[in-house]
């Protein structure tokens, strides 16, 4: 008889273990960590984008860059910001907290949810690479107008379109991951109308994601089509029309605003209640009026192109439905304005970061309806007017609520308390950066001054330059966010498993820092 010795495999290189772990994690909090952080590098790449193009238009004429490589900076700021910095900040903070939020020990399907993450560093890779070849990045604007995009557009347009098609099939995915838990999974005695309000903007989110997605996918797969293979679905001579090109992209669109921001109204109904240490105010109009939100988001798209001639009956129609969306959001912010009366408020962090959300958006929000009434919107449209908009609405209402999320979360996730000095500096100087930045744009625009051009006239260069030092400010703000949370991690003041006297949830049970696996056994909700 000969003995054979038993062999052992050969021991890992420790950064190949590493790797590997977080390559191959099927966790819901590792894989929500790798989300956020991916994210935060995306934001920090599309703000770094943001201060080239802004320095550029501190004074008239041009000083830095040419006028192609400041459309192509435009373009891909709008496409990361909107892809790579909101919507996989969103999906992190969904895969850390919802499973702990509804009693679950994981996401409903793990190794799909790996998948869904991985697809995105390659599909952001093919976006940025575009910056190297030959003829630049994309330079059409984020909206990516055909004939631009399909007669004009660079050679590189086709690795845009490659991107978001892999962007488009990680968020559906994710969606379909998120919905799965939300219904299979929830902890007994957990119905759909005692789930926290995160959840539940989270689930009509997911919906809008698997409803809107495809719709993307169809108009720059017609943009691949009538680049290469002869079709014109958008070229006039050959009996296409290029507003169907706007048609489709804002029938995606503008559920897509509502994507980056449902999410945050959910993460304001989780704050809110916790500082001001009272019930939210009105939770079943709140969960309606999401519903509310998402249903009309699908019909009010034809707002984006009031100038383009539609017929008076279109435009009415359009007017009325933008008119009618801004009253399910007129009763979130009086349930979260209801919540915070007479309560007792205490101004911590998070705190700060929910209302500077509530107040910033509302400002948004009023200038939505002006740019809803038709025959101003003629005056408002492609002017600096419609940019202050947009961002009064997404800065506070998907940053601002992901920075407020992380503040309130991250000494569960980490077990310690992050410096509450540093934070309420880091609030305090976004927002006098973020109105210092936005809020001339109103009056530059209102006095005529059109969007995405590299010059303009000798009027509009004071508050141009206003709006270039607010925007460094707001930039470098980011990095003292950077190292806050680094700091959180690495130490600091140890957090009870409660954190916040007054939170509610089940997320305040497990202890801090949370577990690697939450749930054991179902906790039972009453």
């Amino acid at each position: 008889m000969i003995a054979h010795a038993e062999t052992t495999p050969p021991a890992r290189h420790p950064l190949v273990s590493f790797i590997l772990r977080w390559v191959l994690t099927t966790n819901h909090k590792e894989i929500g960590t790798l989300y956020l952080c991916l994210s935060f590098t995306l934001f920090l790449i599309a703000g770094a984008m943001a201060m080239i193009f802004r320095a550029e238009l501190a004074q008239p004429g041009l000083q830095f860059i040419t006028a192609d490589f400041y459309n192509q900076m435009l373009t891909l700021h709008g496409l990361i910001m909107v892809f790579g910095a909101v919507m996989p900040a969103f999906v992190g903070l969904a895969n850390w907290m919802i499973p702990m939020m509804i009693g679950a020990p994981d996401m409903a399907l793990p190794r799909l949810n790996n998948f869904s993450f991985w697809i995105l560093p390659f599909a952001f890779f093919l976006l940025l690479s575009s910056l190297f070849m030959e003829g630049g990045a994309p330079n059409f604007g984020w909206t990516l107008y055909a004939p631009l995009s399909t007669t004009y557009g660079p050679p590189s347009t086709d690795f845009l379109i490659f991107g978001i098609h892999l962007m488009g099939i990680s968020s559906i995915l994710g969606a379909i991951n998120i919905i799965v838990t939300i219904f299979n999974l929830r902890a007994p005695g957990m119905t759909l109308m005692k789930m926290p309000l995160f959840v539940w903007t989270w689930l009509v989110t997911a919906f809008l994601l698997i409803m809107a997605m495809p719709v993307l996918a169809g108009v720059v797969t017609m943009m691949l089509t009538d680049r290469h293979f002869g079709t014109s679905f958008f070229e006039a001579s050959g009996g296409g029309d290029p507003l169907i090109f706007q048609h489709v992209f804002w029938f995606f669109g503008h559920p897509e605003v509502y994507i980056m921001i449902l999410p945050g109204f959910g993460i304001a109904s989780q704050i809110i209640p916790t500082f001001a240490r009272k019930p939210l105010f009105g939770y079943a109009s709140m969960v309606y009026a999401t519903v509310a939100i998402a249903g009309l988001s699908f019909v009010v798209w034809g707002h984006h192109m009031f100038a383009t001639g539609m017929p008076l009956a279109a435009e009415l129609f359009f007017m009325y439905a933008t008119m009618l969306i801004a009253v399910p959001t007129g009763v979130k912010v009086f349930n979260w304005v209801a919540t915070m009366w007479r309560g007792s408020m205490t101004f911590e962090t998070p705190m700060l970061f929910a209302i500077g959300f509530v107040v910033m958006f509302t400002i948004g929000g009023f200038s939505g309806l002006m740019l809803a009434i038709t025959p101003a919107d003629f005056q408002y449209h492609d002017t600096f007017f419609v940019v202050a908009h947009l961002h009064y609405v997404l800065y506070p209402g998907a940053i601002f609520a992901t920075m407020g999320a992380v503040y309130y979360w991250l000494p569960k996730w980490t077990g310690n308390m992050y410096d509450e000095r540093l934070g309420k500096i880091h609030f305090w100087s976004a927002v006098i950066g973020l109105n210092l930045t936005f809020f001339p744009m109103h009056f530059v625009g209102l006095a005529g001054m059109p969007r995405r051009i590299v010059d303009y006239a000798l009027p509009y260069a004071g508050l141009n330059l206003f709006t270039t030092l607010g925007a460094w400010m707001l930039g470098l703000t980011q990095l003292l966010f950077l190292y806050i949370v680094i700091k959180t991690i690495r130490g600091g003041e140890k957090a009870t498993d409660q954190v916040w006297e007054s939170a509610e949830g089940l997320e305040w049970t497990v202890p801090s820092p949370a577990p690697h696996h939450t749930f054991d056994t179902p906790p039972r909700v009453e």
